[in-house]
């Protein structure tokens, strides 16, 4: 069909990862017409193109999303392209009206909906769901700009495998777990370094015994403890999403014990290399930064966020703007609520909550088949 064809629905999900996915199922069975909009190629993607040794932290028991377990053994802990296959299978089995390859550029009001627009490209919707979060921009210091331009500087979203890096001392920085598990990754064929302290660390050795008997806890906690509905969840939340989560797999010994030198927090550059709290300069020929993202949400052009740039929301309902919706973010509403686990719940109730609006679609007609626009 024509590419600049506007096309009318009942709920745009911005997002294909699990999150929108999960979401997707469930508004099926609710007999919604709906389209998830996703800026990658492929289902998937989005873990595809994380560093190649990454493993997820949640056995394959706790992978699945609603409708289709997730195959294999069940006490393993799924590759990141395991992940992937199974999250393109999953729009497949389900024939899910994924759109790929779509970069969302703004959403606005319009009428009693929205306008989303991607190049040449709107959907006319009466809800839109963020299954995105914002846009994820890496961080780092502003400080990165002064080291030796013969630095090689990576974060840690572009680092892939030890075959990128330089001859010479790696500096990982980021003492959480994506730098934990790219310190241990790196040390195999390069000295390395890393610079930070752990938020902490969980106390039990990760692996099939924790999968059988202490992560189901865990996922207890998780999903039905640590949950705006009770005091102990709200007094956790705000930790949970300014602080970095506990080392899981890979533990401050298991890099001591792996040749990984630990040393204090980075505080700056001096000629041209990177300086440490106590003063000592690293003599690195490498820096990969692993120090998180911040999510901009420019692109959103709705009333629907604090002073800081947060969405007021819920449990992922924004109440200000009837017909917004979030989902798959940091403790939305629980503490697993960014987790494969958390956005199942998570998708369900959003599916009941968009099954209840009866507020008309904007335009003059219905669109009769949400599957005519895609591309696949």
């Amino acid at each position: 069909m024509d590419s600049k064809q506007h096309t009318e629905l009942d709920t745009v999900i911005v997002g294909g990862g699990q999150a929108g996915l999960a979401l997707g199922y469930w508004l099926v069975r609710e007999g919604r017409e709906f389209v998830i909009l996703d800026e990658n190629a492929r289902a998937g993607d989005a873990w595809r193109g994380r560093w190649d040794s990454l493993r997820l932290f949640t056995p394959a028991k706790y992978d699945g999303l609603p409708g289709r377990p997730f195959p294999g053994d069940r006490l393993a802990f799924p590759t990141k392209d395991q992940l992937a296959d199974y999250l393109e299978d999953y729009v497949r089995h389900f024939d899910l009206p994924f759109v790929s390859s779509v970069h969302v550029e703004d959403i606005q009001a319009e009428g009693e909906g929205f306008a989303v627009r991607a190049g040449d490209r709107t959907w006319h919707t009466r809800n839109v769901v963020i299954a995105t979060g914002g846009h994820r921009l890496p961080k780092q210091p502003a400080f990165a700009d002064e080291l030796d331009p013969r630095i090689l500087q990576l974060h840690s979203q572009d680092y892939r495998n030890p075959g990128q890096l330089r001859d010479g001392t790696v500096l990982v920085v980021g003492l959480g777990n994506s730098g934990a598990e790219i310190a241990l990754d790196v040390v195999r064929s390069h000295s390395t370094v890393l610079s930070g302290k752990p938020s902490g660390e969980m106390p039990m050795k990760h692996g099939r015994t924790a999968a059988r008997f202490a992560l189901p806890v865990v996922k207890f906690l998780g999903v039905h403890v640590l949950t705006l509905n009770t005091p102990i969840g709200r007094k956790a939340a705000p930790g949970f999403k300014s602080m970095a989560a506990p080392l899981i797999r890979t533990k401050t010994k298991d890099l001591a014990a792996a040749g990984v030198q630990m040393v204090s927090r980075l505080a700056g550059v001096s000629e041209g290399l990177p300086v440490l709290e106590d003063g000592t300069r690293v003599e690195a020929a490498n820096v990969i930064w692993c120090t998180g993202y911040h999510e901009d949400y420019s692109w959103v052009k709705l009333p629907v966020f604090d002073l800081e740039g947060e969405p007021v929301q819920r449990r992922g309902v924004a109440g200000d703007v009837p017909g917004v919706y979030f989902i798959g973010q940091e403790f939305l509403f629980a503490a697993a609520s960014a987790t494969l686990p958390g956005v199942c719940r998570d998708a369900r109730y959003l599916a009941r909550r968009l099954a209840a609006d009866r507020r008309p679609v904007p335009g003059s007609r219905r669109a009769k088949d949400t599957r005519l626009p895609m591309s696949r």
